[in-house]
């Protein structure tokens, strides 16, 4: 719908139809499409001067299609029918024209269905009827076939066009709605569901299964990999059982190993509600496993995985778990209609169930070792920051749908942008290279001009002068349902070969872009420990040879070094709680602080929230769009607080004097243990180290224990959780229901209804935003971010002691082991330990082969 045709003299007579004075911003696509359609039907009404009751029910059942009861729009509604009725708009050629004209092609065809829907109740079309329906979509410019269609459609007529059934078909499609209002795109599909079905082109080809041959590869590599961690895991557990290396090393490689084992490839699927991700997940399983409709469907995160048998896995909110029965796995995971059609919010915000884990042994991508995330709708969802953070929790790589029809709308421009923020770890001004741009629907775009405007718009947005992507083959135009069909009827066309290009491209960056990374990682976990093994096995000879002799003094001062070494941990464990307790007072002050001043700078910030709504014709839906911009505002506000004081003042600060504390204890301690190497021919210490820079490593971006370069990673992981709180939009959810009804209809200063609309979102949400339940979550979140910021580092650093520790125990049971033994004994155990390093060895071998077969591109 094309809103800018509209002139003066449209807005003239809907204010005069309606009784309100409205102006050209309050002509919203779905008020005008309902003025047409109640004058179209009232012109098939009156057309023979009569006027039955049953047609006064009929008129009002398909009207009350469009609305729910003691909403604005059926309030809208009768004052249309009274207006229209009045001045005989359905009579005046010029004024239908002008009411018309800013419909599509499309929407044209929609209403006149209407009119041959109600003019066919009772299975016959009056012939005075046909007529007025003729003339009025003449002048809309209809043709004549397509109307053929529509009267056949409705009077079960067998009979029709080919080429004209497809082209009704295609007109009709619901997507092509979606401008207008869900409850549009669902009446295009019932309307389409009367019609006769187009012939389809029966196949005896089987099921067309796509490849995934780069993602079995890497899967291959994996398993490789997990082998080698089992062989070193044999090998490391022999010699501790031998009393040849600490028992740490054990829990070293357990850790490692099983992470390899879960190492998946976590594949994220964004976008709006009816955008065709459910359809595009089917397509990329190629099966119908997700659930599809027209109209929003996924109401909850769902996550498909392999398993070894098919099973579906509900888990709630408050932590509950229970396995469902597959049938009633599509259930669960779609919204009802009627919450669809309505508050979609409000469901959304109320739904217990937190996710849904759907195993399936027998899905191509997911046997693969994929795991893939399918998102709800998020322009409508409450949630829609914590949803985009769980989502993207360590996911390698996000699908972002959008309807070619309508190429990224601004809405989807600002979520764009919090994805790409977020894929960057807060990093506004980086383009993401793990971020797919996807236009689906492009069969609907059949002009070739038409799809060149759809890809330069597209391009232009993401990869323009300020980019949102990085790297080769990130954006592509496909018709997921096309493509769908081609793989379930074991056929080939244009729109496969697109969506095939799109796997390819997106198999080949999680193979050679994100997989070899994995990889290489992990090769350098299990080269770590290799390399201590081997360390600890050349010590042990050493004791063996006799080249390793700890005096009775010595023992006495490595027992009175462990001992330190065990009071610097905990010291290290006091301080930590120390901290923490202070930085709570310190988050108290601050946090009261800012709330002072929170409410003025809310209200000034309402002065710039904007509806296309009109308080008084959709006054739910601009409760609904200023209560966003609240929950907007607020965590803007929030955000502020946390990236400002909480993060670069109250946290950093302490977490630096946390990490110059740790690395002065862990520096001491390495010290005391060098000093030792020295004097009995060791290098422990030097195994120290390994541990200690293995810590920086895990803590990249953080410089380290020590460095005093920032917080890094896990303080920025625990903000990303803090973002927005999560909570936010839960508190506020229900705030439209609240506020709904609280104005009277039909007041003509607008402005200063939608100012006392304002000031109310702003008092209940403040009042809900400070009660006790607000305050618990708030506490619980706290609790939870500065938790894992301070715990991962006590524990790091206790686990670089333990392992020091377990080292010099170690030598001292091996000492007193070779003190008792014959020199036979002695040689055999070297032999051992010889055979035992050769078995490392050829480990680190095989891990080169893996790595030089992963990384040819």
């Amino acid at each position: 719908m094309d809103t800018s045709l509209l002139n003066s003299q449209t807005v003239e007579l809907l204010s005069q139809i309606t009784g309100q004075k409205l102006t050209q911003k309050n002509l919203t696509p779905p008020v005008i499409f309902l003025a047409n359609l109640v004058t179209v039907l009232l012109g098939v009404i009156f057309v023979d001067g009569t006027v039955a009751e049953s047609e006064k029910q009929r008129l009002l059942t398909t009207l009350y299609r469009f609305s729910i009861p003691e909403s604005d729009v059926r309030k809208l509604t009768h004052l249309m029918i009274k207006g229209v009725k009045e001045n005989q708009v359905y009579k005046q050629v010029n004024n239908l024209l002008a009411l018309a004209a800013p419909l599509s092609e499309s929407e044209k065809l929609l209403l006149i269905s209407f009119g041959y829907e109600m003019s066919a109740a009772d299975s016959e079309i009056d012939t005075r009827e046909k007529k007025y329906m003729e003339i009025v979509a003449k002048h809309l410019g209809i043709k004549p076939q397509h109307l053929v269609v529509l009267e056949a459609g409705f009077t079960h007529q067998a009979n029709v066009e080919p080429i004209a059934l497809d082209e009704v078909h295609f007109l009709l499609n619901p997507a092509r709605f979606q401008q207008l209002d869900t409850i549009f795109v669902k009446a295009a599909s019932d309307m389409l569901a009367a019609l006769p079905t187009k012939s389809e082109h029966k196949t005896t080809k089987p099921h067309r299964n796509l490849s995934y041959g780069e993602l079995k590869k890497f899967q291959e590599y994996r398993k490789q990999l997990d082998n080698s961690c089992y062989q070193l895991f044999q090998i490391i557990q022999d010699c501790t059982n031998r009393g040849f290396l600490p028992h740490t090393l054990i829990e070293e490689v357990e850790e490692i190993s099983q992470k390899v084992k879960s190492q998946q490839f976590r594949l994220a699927v964004l976008g709006e509600f009816s955008q065709g991700k459910s359809t595009l997940l089917n397509a990329l399983l190629g099966e119908e496993i997700q659930p599809v409709r027209e109209i929003p469907c996924s109401g909850m995160v769902t996550v498909l995985k392999y398993g070894t048998q098919k099973r579906v896995v509900c888990r709630y909110k408050d932590g509950r778990e229970e396995e469902i029965p597959f049938e009633q796995y599509q259930l669960k995971a779609t919204i009802s209609e009627d919450a669809a059609l309505g508050c979609l919010s409000d469901e959304l915000a109320h739904n217990e169930i937190d996710e849904i884990v759907f195993e399936h042994p027998d899905l191509e991508l997911c046997s693969s070792g994929v795991e893939i995330v399918d998102s709800p709708g998020l322009n409508e969802h409450p949630e829609r920051t914590a949803i985009t953070q769980k989502l993207l929790k360590d996911t390698d790589a996000v699908i972002f749908l959008t309807n070619a029809l309508r190429p990224l709308t601004q809405v989807e421009c600002d979520l764009l942008q919090d994805v790409r923020t977020q894929l960057n770890h807060g990093n506004k001004n980086e383009p993401a290279n793990n971020l797919f741009i996807v236009g689906n629907f492009i069969d609907l775009v059949r002009s070739e001009k038409g799809r060149e405007q759809v890809q330069q718009r597209i391009e232009r947005i993401v990869q323009g002068q300020k980019p949102i992507v990085a790297g080769e083959n990130r954006v592509h135009f496909i018709s997921a349902q096309a493509a769908l069909d081609a793989i379930l009827q074991g056929t080939e066309d244009d729109y496969l070969k697109a969506f095939q290009n799109f796997t390819q491209s997106l198999e080949k960056f999680l193979t050679f872009d994100s997989g070899t990374v994995k990889i290489k990682h992990s090769i350098s976990q299990i080269n770590r420990v290799i390399k201590k093994g081997l360390d600890g096995l050349y010590k042990s000879n050493a004791t063996l040879d006799g080249k390793i002799q700890i005096s009775e003094a010595e023992k006495q001062e490595i027992l009175e070094k462990i001992g330190e070494a065990s009071g610097r941990d905990v010291r290290i464990h006091l301080l930590a709680d120390q901290l923490i307790e202070l930085v709570f007072e310190q988050i108290t002050e601050s946090w009261d602080e800012w709330r002072e001043g929170l409410g003025d700078r809310i209200a000034q910030k309402s002065q710039y929230w904007n509806s296309e709504h009109n308080p008084a014709l959709s006054q739910d839906k601009l409760i609904r769009d200023y209560t966003n911009q609240f929950i907007r505002d607020l965590s803007a506000e929030i955000d502020e607080w946390g990236n400002t004081k909480l993060k670069e003042i109250i946290l950093q600060e302490n977490i630096k004097y946390l990490d110059t504390s740790i690395a002065y204890e862990l520096d001491a301690i390495q010290g005391e243990f060098n000093r030792l190497d020295q004097n009995i021919q060791t290098n422990f210490s030097k195994q120290l180290k390994i541990s200690i820079d293995s810590i920086n490593d895990d803590f990249m971006g953080m410089g380290g224990i020590g460095s005093g370069i920032g917080i890094g990673g896990v303080l920025a992981a625990g903000l990303m959780i803090f973002t927005g709180l999560g909570f936010i939009a839960v508190i506020v959810a229900s705030l439209a229901a609240t506020i709904a009804g609280s104005f009277g209809f039909g007041m003509l200063d607008f402005d200063g209804l939608k100012d006392q609309i304002k000031g109310k979102v702003c008092e209940l949400g403040f009042k809900n935003f400070d009660d006790k339940e607000s305050r618990d979550k708030l506490s619980e979140k706290l609790d939870e971010i500065v938790g894992s910021v301070f715990n991962s580092r006590v524990e790091s650093a206790s686990r670089v002691i333990a392992e020091a520790i377990a080292l010099y125990e170690n030598l001292l049971e091996q000492q007193e082991k070779a003190h008792n033994e014959t020199l036979e004994q002695r040689e055999a155990e070297k032999i051992w330990i010889y055979q035992k390093r050769q078995e490392l060895e050829q480990v680190q071998d095989g891990l080169e082969i893996i790595l030089s077969k992963c990384t040819i591109v």
